[in-house]
């Protein structure tokens, strides 16, 4: 069943929608969560949360800004990270007051023409090297996973992500991105 069937499944409220988009990408889901989350029980928590806020939100999902598996991929991502936060939050027993975080329109200005400036040397980067990027920075996924995954030794991933990060970096504008 194609993308767009599923779509008009799912707004109509029929159940059929989710189990078509579960049975085609709950191993994505799966995969994008279980990088973040270590714990069986939590990666499940969380992708039965991910279900339910497709359930209700499914209109929020735009077919114009990005694919359905894109999207499954960040909301899946989002939610994993943020049920990370709190679950840090949780087993935290300090409670710290953090320094305000308020930017000026400066700090916002500069933070934005950054992050265009790095999407645009990941976008020039070859396949290999985003691949890397993205499955350490992005998917949050351990070396090992990756480098196996990647058909690569260990050493021969770190040191590729290394000259990766260095090459960012020199990118970037020097040592302040570290």
């Amino acid at each position: 069943m194609e993308d767009a069937s599923i779509l008009e499944l799912l707004r109509a409220r029929q159940s059929e929608g989710l189990e078509q988009l579960l049975s085609r990408y709950s191993g994505l889901m799966h995969y994008v969560i279980g990088g973040i989350l270590r714990h069986p029980q939590e990666v499940e928590d969380c992708y039965n949360e991910v279900c339910l806020c497709l359930w209700q939100k499914v209109d929020a999902y735009d077919p114009e800004k990005a694919s359905l598996s894109t999207y499954l991929t960040a909301v899946s991502r989002n939610m994993a990270l943020n049920r990370l936060k709190s679950l840090q939050r949780r087993s935290a027993h300090e409670t710290e007051e953090e320094p305000s975080s308020a930017s000026t329109p400066e700090d916002v200005l500069v933070r934005k023409e950054q992050l265009e400036q790095l999407k645009a040397l990941i976008g020039r980067m070859d396949h290999k090297d985003r691949q890397l990027f993205y499955r350490k920075y992005y998917y949050m996924q351990p070396m090992a996973q990756i480098a196996a995954e990647m058909g690569l030794s260990l050493r021969a991933a770190e040191g590729r992500l290394y000259r990766l990060r260095k090459r960012l970096q020199e990118g970037l504008g020097g040592e302040d991105y570290e």
